[in-house]
């Protein structure tokens, strides 16, 4: 009986479909970071993001954030399992986040939210301070001070 057991248990892990949208590892946990910095106020969003997103493309998970895995129907079947996927996306960007950012958007459901908010907030350039550093390398001298100074 014991073989038997074993010998279903083995066939149910064959059967194991990692791109389904839900599927989680055992090393899968919410407060999981995949980015190597947090997203911080002052300007690297845009490294953030490109991170952020190969690591959900990575995991099969970016549908929770790109619109593509939308919130299922209250009557349907895999209703938990999307609310319990989308809650693991949201810790994942959570916890690559600044205490600060964390505050502002914690209340962003479902995630697809989240990446749109912080979109709208970081993700526009600014053309000004791009200039204003731009010209500030341009004009930069050495006066006569040797390179290690």
């Amino acid at each position: 009986m014991n073989g038997d057991a074993e010998e279903s248990s083995k066939k149910e892990n064959d059967n194991i479909d990692i791109t389904y949208p839900y599927f989680l590892t055992t090393t899968d946990h919410l407060g999981q970071n995949f980015v190597g910095e947090s997203l911080l106020c002052d300007g690297n969003y845009s490294d953030r993001k490109n991170e952020m997103t190969n690591a959900l493309l990575a995991k099969n998970n970016f549908g929770f954030i790109d619109g593509s895995m939308p919130m299922l129907a209250e009557d349907t079947t895999d209703l938990m399992n999307w609310k319990h996927y989308n809650d693991m996306v949201y810790g994942w960007l959570i916890s690559s986040m600044e205490r600060e950012i964390k505050s502002n958007i914690k209340y962003a459901i479902p995630t697809r939210d989240m990446w749109v908010d912080l979109e709208e907030r970081f993700g526009k350039e600014n053309a000004i301070r791009a200039y204003e550093l731009r010209h500030i390398i341009t004009a930069i001298h050495q006066e006569g001070m040797t390179i290690s100074t």
